[in-house]
């Protein structure tokens, strides 16, 4: 059977709440689609219907590939207990198992009869398609690629960091090359070079290619077309070619949304006006010419009828109107408030003679009032590290760390230590003021919306919580902001907003991120970690 990727007329809810209704849409063969859409709108939902890993609520979801299907998770599940040489065997179990019946089949070839033959040779034909014979020299490439090729095979899971563990489901996945792949956030916890070994591994990959993905550059250079899960509609829009053409499609039906809801608008109000005022001063109120008054009566009821008339249709148009409103495109969550600025000046920040086990080693680093630093190296680097012990979050083996003023952290894992706290509790903890004048505070940033502020944190996607310890971030007087990768789960447009804040803000900023848009644009002096030590 050819493949064939769709849903028709699919419906699915998760936790009570309905994230897709009736959608309908097709996967072409050889497509790379990027999913974008706010936090907790639907899109690993969505992936996970398309790769066939759930079941729609109501409606139909086709997912088939000769070649196989693939499915990577935004978290992947590998059990602790096991090694890296079991993780990559269970990955290319297929092929294993493609290569155990050759090999069977090739013992008996002597006495094999007809059919016998012929299921070797398909067999043989699919499993070089497939490039069996080359698995496990792409595992070894895949690993080096995503900078995993001195983690011995021996290694336990359970001693891989949570980014090892993610980038060693990736090099899986794409060593065991699956005609069809679904990733979830494929890009997160890499570095320039893992990224750009990553986007060169998908573009040379003969098959289909579908990615939920925040990273606005990955899906420039990789996607063919874009599909934008619609929190607000609940629906799927497919914008085609790819993600430059996904922000001028997305920009142009905005501008023809509001265009219909102004005219609209427009529309109704003039009806209105029409309504309620042309029935005066009509015939009955007009001024007797010559004194006759027969022919004026005559012509006061030919007019007031006339009139009537149009007042009954304008009701009549008004009516249905109103029965069919065009409402205003809704507002795009968007970062609005910017960082509360400290009082501090001078250096706020001053590392001496800094070390941290093995992980960190930094003889002198300050950060004064309003300067701006960008962090960067390869991972494992110590670029976290550092960035704790400026919160003061780790306390330094050997060595000083001085810190004045008030200091906001943004981790790069957000943990969850109260599953059942209700959203707006979490945000208000430890904030004074009344609970209405706290959630009109989080409401003000435009991370969140009404209908979200009694969900438990448990129940928050991983963006959802990271817009949470941002929104606490932003609540409270800072100085100097510690930002740990804060494009990490963030909606694109999303993370251009908190862009344009940070550039518009004066406190001092240390930023640690791998997102290339977000290096491209920033101002400021950078320092570059190797093994844990400054390089210039």
């Amino acid at each position: 059977m050819p493949t064939q990727i769709s849903l028709h007329h699919v419906s699915k809810s998760q936790g009570g709440r309905l994230l897709l209704d009736d959608v309908s849409l097709t996967v072409r063969p050889g497509e790379r689609l990027g999913i974008v859409g706010e936090n907790g709108a639907g899109k690993s939902t969505l992936l996970r219907l398309l790769a066939g890993a759930e079941r729609p609520d109501e409606g139909e979801a086709t997912t088939v590939a000769e070649g196989g299907v693939g499915l990577l998770a935004q978290t992947p599940q590998l059990p602790p207990g096991s090694t890296v040489a079991e993780a990559v065997d269970a990955a290319l179990g297929e092929l294993r198992a493609m290569e155990a019946r050759l090999r069977a089949l090739e013992a008996a070839l002597a006495t094999a009869g007809e059919a016998a033959l012929a299921e070797y040779g398909g067999l043989l034909t699919a499993y070089e398609l497939r490039g069996g014979y080359e698995a496990d020299a792409r595992v070894d490439k895949a690993l080096h690629g995503l900078g995993l090729g001195g983690v011995g095979r021996d290694r336990p899971l359970g001693s891989l960091s949570g980014g090892e563990q993610a980038r060693l489901g990736l090099a899986c996945l794409i060593a065991a090359a699956p005609e069809v792949m679904f990733l979830d956030e494929p890009t997160n916890h890499l570095d320039e070079a893992a990224l750009d070994w990553l986007e060169g591994a998908l573009l040379a990959h003969c098959g289909t290619v579908v990615a939920v993905s925040h990273d606005r550059t990955f899906l420039e250079r990789v996607t063919t077309a874009v599909l934008e899960v619609d929190a607000d509609r609940r629906t799927v829009v497919r914008y085609g070619h790819g993600y430059a053409g996904y922000r001028q499609e997305r920009a142009a039906a905005r501008r023809r949304w509001e265009q219909a809801h102004a005219e609209w608008r427009d529309e109704t109000a003039r009806l209105e006006e029409y309504a309620a005022t042309t029935a005066h001063g009509v015939a009955a109120g007009r001024g007797m010419k010559d004194g006759n008054k027969m022919a004026y009566d005559r012509a006061a009821g030919r007019v007031q009828a006339s009139v009537s008339g149009r007042v009954r249709a304008a009701r009549e148009r008004l009516r249905r109107l109103r029965e069919n409103p065009v409402p205003p495109p809704p507002r795009p969550l968007a970062f609005t408030a910017r960082p509360l600025t400290g009082t501090a000046g001078g250096d706020l920040v001053t590392l001496a003679g800094v070390r941290v086990g093995d992980r960190l080693a930094v003889d002198h680093l300050t950060v004064g009032a309003g300067e701006r630093l960008l962090v960067h190296g390869d991972n494992g680097a110590g670029k976290s590290t550092l960035l704790r012990v400026m919160a003061g979050l780790v306390a330094p083996d050997a060595g000083t760390a001085t810190r004045r003023g008030a200091i906001g952290h943004l981790a790069q894992e957000i943990p969850v230590g109260r599953p059942q706290e209700r959203l707006l509790a979490a945000f208000g903890r430890g904030l004074a003021g009344t609970g209405e004048e706290k959630e009109e505070l989080l409401l003000s940033y435009g991370l969140f919306r009404p209908s979200d502020l009694h969900t438990p944190v448990g129940s928050l996607s991983a963006g959802q919580r990271r817009r949470l310890a941002l929104a606490r971030l932003l609540a409270r007087p800072a100085d100097l902001l510690l930002l740990d990768e804060p494009a990490n789960h963030l909606a694109p447009g999303l993370m251009e907003e908190l862009e344009e804040a940070l550039d518009q803000w004066p406190g001092a900023l240390v930023v640690v991120s791998h997102d290339r848009h977000l290096r491209r644009r920033f101002t400021g002096r950078s320092l570059r970690l190797e093994a844990g030590r400054p390089v210039r």
